[in-house]
């Protein structure tokens, strides 16, 4: 049973710091590139950021690049999403994504919410 779990999410101050964790299960991990999706009250979901499979590459949206990092460990199957310096326009719900054609998964989802 393929399962994405997501943690680290909360409430913090802007300009702060959280570090969302995904742990996967039920799959090949190290050969599924990973993803960090987000979704707004009344927005579409958002692609946030990529690595590929072994690591080796990464890809952020424009709006989190410079901010965001994210990082795998495929012994662990772990990925990992370090978000400083938030913003308030950061508030979502923060999804974990598995995705190798033709299969894909999400995780349930993590809240961020950035306010002071």
């Amino acid at each position: 049973q393929v399962q994405l779990v997501e943690s680290g999410g909360g409430l913090v101050q802007p300009g702060g710091s959280l570090r969302l964790s995904c742990a996967a299960s039920g799959f090949i991990f190290s050969d599924y590139p990973m993803f960090w999706y987000r979704q707004a009250p009344g927005k579409e979901r958002e692609l946030v950021a990529s690595i590929s499979s072994l690591g080796g590459s990464t890809n952020y949206a424009d709006s989190v690049k410079g901010r965001f990092t994210i990082s795998r460990d495929n012994a662990k199957s772990t990925v990992d999403l370090q978000m400083n310096s938030l913003k308030p326009e950061d508030t979502a719900v923060y999804y974990c994504n598995a995705a190798r054609a033709p299969r894909k998964y999400w995780g349930q989802g993590t809240q961020v919410t950035v306010s002071s």
